[in-house]
This record gives C-alpha cells, structure tokens and sequence, in this order.
C-alpha cells in the first residue's frame, strides 16, 4: 500500500491520532499541493481510462464528515481530476418516502457504482448510524445490528469486485464556525447554508463520539477507513486524490486485449477511401 493510506489509515479506536489542521504526509503548502496535484491528475486520467476499458473492477469513494468538512469540494476538485464519463456520483439526502419503505441499504444498493466506474458517495449508508444514533431515530439495539450488517454489505461489494476507500473528513469546530460564517457573508454562498446545520453543530460532541464508534465498528481489512484532516482545502483534496491514485494502481487496470486482427484491420482502414 501507498504511504498516503499507511499515514491516513485509521487504527486502533483512535480517529484523533490525526489532527484536523495536520500535515501527517505530503505537501505542507497550497502551493506545492497543487503541482503535485497536476502530476496526480495525469496519472489518475490513465489509470481511469484502463479501468473503464477494463470494465472488470469498480472503485466506490465513500465521503463522510460534519457539515461544511468539504464533501463536495473533494468531489470537484479531487474527483474532478478525472474523466466524468467514467464517475458516478451520488448525494444521499433524507431518505424518500419510497426509501423508507424498505431496509436502509436499499437505496445504497442501487446506487452502485456499475464495473469500470468511479463511484462516489457524498454521504452514504453510514447516515443511518450517524444521523440515526445521535437523533435516537432507532432504538440502540437496531444501530447495533446495522453495523454489522455494513460490515457484511461491504465484505459483499468486495467479493464482486468493489474496491471500497472510505474517507472521513476530519474538520475542527472553529474551522466549521468559520466556514458557517463565510456562507452567510457571501451573498454566492447563501444557498449552501442550512439552519438546520446549526441544530447539528449543537450536537457536535455526539456527532464526534457516532463517528468514533462506526469508524471503530466498520474498519476491515476489506473496506478501511481513512482520516483526512480537512481544515485546509488544499490539503484535503490533495490527500483523497492521492489515496484514489495509490488505490488505482494497486488494481492495475489492464487495456482489455483486442477481440480482432489489429493488422489486418490496419490494413482495411488504410485501403478504405
């Protein structure tokens, strides 16, 4: 594995080892981020182009964090690196009245990402034992089954061929409060901001201590989890771009061989007018 993914990799309980605003490997200016990112982004074109080819594999980027931690910025700036025909993205809001009428991976499930694609998730199933743990939506017991049952969703993907990278977005409080308040000063903003964000951040400890317990409960070998510290933008992107990158070429993706005569088609295309 890549030094990105030792350095980022959780273990041992302990989500804290890396600090929001830490520079654990890489880069430690913007500046420098950003031609490494230029060299990332060539690679990563690459990479994608033969796993699309290929379609033998699918990677699924899963993107977890407190409100304002950058969720969609790492999908424009790092998922953006590659080509969109070969990404599939998907938002997971309140579940609908039709989600909520079947079991919590449902929606999940349809949302996969199909063999040679990029899926990526801006949250995911790990809502329903975030959301659903600080809120009480579902007695403790019931949490309790549901990571279980994530840990055997995931065993599952990898088994057919789905490469799991689980990001959490590891934001400080004050840096939320900052970027709240940005929202708010900037007129361009306003629509990304929800008071309901606020009711959240007033419940941030319990968010914290949720967080805690699934990265705990849901790390394997299989589908690990990842902590990104996400207090400067740059260093955030750069580091998802980076574990997609290392994750792209411990598959190695191979161009499927040609199912016909590549000299005798020359020669037909050649003698065509």
């Amino acid at each position: 594995m890549g030094r990105v993914r030792d350095a980022l990799r959780f273990r041992d309980g302990k989500k804290n080892a890396v600090k929001p605003g830490d520079f654990p490997v890489g880069p430690t200016s913007k500046s420098n981020a950003a031609k490494q990112l230029q060299a990332t982004a060539d690679r990563l074109d690459q990479l994608q182009e033969a796993l699309y080819a290929s379609a033998s594999q699918s990677v699924l980027l899963v993107l977890q964090g407190m409100d304002t931690s950058g969720k969609g910025g790492t999908i424009r700036h790092a998922c953006g690196l590659v080509n969109p025909q070969g990404l599939h993205i998907k938002s997971f809001k309140k579940p609908t009245r039709t989600e909520l009428k079947h079991d919590f991976l449902w929606r999940v499930r349809r949302a996969l990402p199909t063999p040679g694609m990029i899926g990526v998730f801006d949250r995911s199933h790990y809502e329903d034992v975030l959301i659903a743990k600080v809120d009480s939506l579902v007695e403790p017991d019931e949490v309790e089954k549901r990571y279980d049952l994530i840990n055997a969703f995931e065993q599952e993907l990898a088994d057919s061929g789905v490469v799991l990278i689980k990001c959490f977005l590891n934001i400080s409080r004050e840096e939320q409060r900052k970027r709240l308040i940005a929202r708010l000063e900037r007129p361009e903003k306003h629509w990304k901001y929800n008071p309901a964000d606020l009711d959240a951040r007033s419940k941030w400890d319990d968010y914290q201590d949720a967080y805690a317990d699934a990265l705990t409960r849901c790390d394997t070998d299989t589908a690990p989890w990842f902590v990104v510290p996400s207090d400067h933008k740059w260093y955030r992107n750069w580091a998802v771009s980076q574990l997609l990158l290392e994750t792209l070429e411990s598959m190695d993706p191979q161009y499927p061989e040609p199912s016909f005569d590549v000299e005798e088609e020359l020669k037909r295309v050649k003698a065509a007018n």
